[in-house]
Order: structure tokens, then C-alpha cells, then sequence
């Protein structure tokens, strides 16, 4: 999985709002919402062990966050969503566990959105989150040249967007702490990954361009095999204690 894309400015479109009956909503409110929640999307990164998910739960709920899935990978483990306070939030999860480092991805530097990105607007009403990390490449230089194709990715390479739109992805944001990187792709629920990704790069050549010039910037995180760049958090489900 390579990265994609970077902030670009684009012309108001309007969007449609498809609901769980197939009804087509043009309420500016709910528009409105959709993109003002959109934008507050962030995580927050735990890594150590004994990591406790009902105690966590309670962490959450206690800040008053309710719209966040916890996710995890090995040792590291995710919280994502609409995050209400993310200082407050990390403040908690420090308390609770003050020998975890915690990293925080508040402001993405890349943003794709359907319901701007895409000429089909209609979201679906309910999403799952895929998470996956990398990290980039030591050299600081090429990190520079990473983040500059990332400046102009939407005037340059347009075919990524397009890859996306024609995935029907919801949204895709991009964060990145220090040299780590975290990939937030958002889909349809009761939708798969598996079966929409190709769809980006079908009749699109570029996307797999794209995907090729990206890998030189990116190598996998401490704990990945080799060879090895993205590795996909899980997604935890059942209340119940679970520990690395």
C-alpha cells in the first residue's frame, strides 16, 4: 500500500447524502456536518504492554468521545475517530499508563474527501476505517522530496483522486508524526478493502506510477519483516481484556 495525495483547495460541489433506505438527502445541515466531522478525525497512538481494552473503553467514554474504534498492531495500539479532546484524551491514557508512549496524529497532511474529490457525491451513511503504518525513509532529503510530490499530487497526478473515486472510497487521510506515518482509509460499511482497492489502480496506470515512485520514500516500522513496508492494525471488537 503506497501513500497518497496532499490538501488541494477545490470549488464547492454539492453533495448528496444516500441513507440506509436509498433515500437522497440535499439538507445543507447535514452536508455541513459531514464535512465539519470529517475534518476532526485524529488518533492517538499507544506502545508498550498490558494494555487493558475495557479500561481504555472507560478512558474514552469518561472524555466524552464516543465516536472512536480501537485498533491494534503488535504492541501499538490506535485509538481513531472523532476524537472530542485529543490533549484531554492523552492526558487520561498517560495517567493510566505512564510507561506507554503515546504519540498523537491530529492534522493530516493529506485530506482526500469524496464529497469533494469525486463528480459522484453520494456518501454512504455508515464507514469502516481500515488503519495501516509505515514509516519514511531516514534520509531527510528524500523526505522533503516525499512531501513536495504530496504538495501538488491533486494538479500533477489526478489519476490518484481519480483511483480513489472509482474505490468509492469515503475518505482517505494521511498523518504523519516524526518519520511515522498513519493511513486512515475510509469505506462503505459491509464493504472490503480486499475487493475495492483494485479498483484504483483499473484502467489507470499512473495510480501504479504513482505507487512505485512512493515506495523509495517509505520502509516499514520497527517490528515489520522484511521487505515488509504497510502493516494493517486490527480492529478490536469484543469487550473483553486483551493483552500484548
Amino acid at each position: 500500500m503506497s501513500l497518497f495525495g496532499a490538501h488541494e483547495k477545490n470549488k464547492p460541489s454539492q453533495i448528496y447524502l444516500q441513507n440506509t433506505v436509498g433515500s437522497i438527502f440535499k439538507d445543507q445541515n447535514i452536508i455541513n456536518n459531514i464535512q465539519k466531522n470529517a475534518a476532526k478525525f485524529s488518533a492517538i497512538e499507544l506502545m508498550g504492554r498490558s494494555f487493558d481494552i475495557e479500561k481504555i473503553q472507560f478512558i474514552i467514554n469518561k472524555t466524552g468521545t464516543n465516536k472512536v474504534e480501537v485498533y491494534k498492531w503488535k504492541k501499538h495500539w490506535v485509538i481513531y475517530g472523532q476524537i472530542s479532546n485529543v490533549e484531554d484524551l492523552k492526558a487520561q491514557l498517560f495517567q493510566a499508563y505512564p510507561k506507554a508512549r503515546l504519540k498523537v496524529y491530529e492534522t493530516p497532511f493529506y485530506s482526500f474527501m469524496k464529497s469533494k474529490n469525486c463528480p459522484d457525491t453520494v456518501l454512504a451513511t455508515e464507514w469502516e476505517h481500515i488503519l495501516l503504518t509505515a514509516q519514511l525513509v531516514q534520509d531527510p532529503i528524500l523526505q522533503e522530496e516525499y512531501m513536495k510530490y504530496h504538495s501538488t499530487q491533486f494538479e500533477k497526478w489526478p489519476e490518484v483522486a481519480n483511483g480513489f473515486c472509482n474505490a468509492d472510497f469515503q475518505q482517505l487521510l494521511v498523518f504523519r508524526n516524526g518519520k511515522q506515518l498513519l493511513l486512515a482509509i475510509s469505506i462503505p460499511k459491509g464493504k472490503n478493502l480486499k475487493e475495492l482497492n483494485p479498483k484504483t489502480s483499473e484502467n489507470n496506470p499512473r495510480m501504479d506510477e504513482w505507487n512505485a515512485l512512493m515506495a523509495k520514500y517509505q520502509t516499514g516500522i520497527k517490528g515489520t519483516k522484511r521487505n515488509e513496508t504497510w502493516v494493517f492494525f486490527n480492529k478490536i471488537t469484543e469487550k473483553q481484556e486483551e493483552r500484548l
